[in-house]
């Protein structure tokens, strides 16, 4: 995994994770990797990703079962859509309007792009 400086290392785990939930990797119920298997995979210390399991315990995304690992909440998926999607609408797509018009992009040139 290649992690860049805007969030700390396990935020970007944690965000990966909640990518992988979104793509249907993981599902409602399914069990992800141990903290130990994930922190191999993406080649980081095995603290980094407990902090990156404890976010997503925090916001309701996993829980634990104690002696079995960590598995994904049935609400997951929602929750991540619902958070990533204000997300968009109250930074992300400020800050692209932002530079369209600082560009001199009109939205015609956007839907263009968009449809090829």
């Amino acid at each position: 995994m290649n992690f860049n400086s805007e969030k700390a290392i396990y935020q970007q785990m944690a965000d990966r994770l909640c990518d992988e939930i979104l793509a249907g990797t993981y599902r409602a119920d399914d069990r992800i990797p141990s903290v130990r298997e994930y922190a191999v995979m993406v080649e980081v210390n095995a603290n980094t990703a407990v902090k990156a399991y404890e976010l997503l315990a925090r916001e309701g995304i996993i829980y634990n079962r104690r002696g079995l690992g960590y598995f994904v909440e049935p609400t997951a998926r929602e929750k991540i859509l619902a958070v990533r999607r204000k997300e968009f609408l109250t930074v992300r797509l400020p800050e692209m309007v932002r530079q369209m018009r600082l560009l001199g992009i009109s939205m015609d040139v956007i839907m263009e792009k968009i449809k090829k």
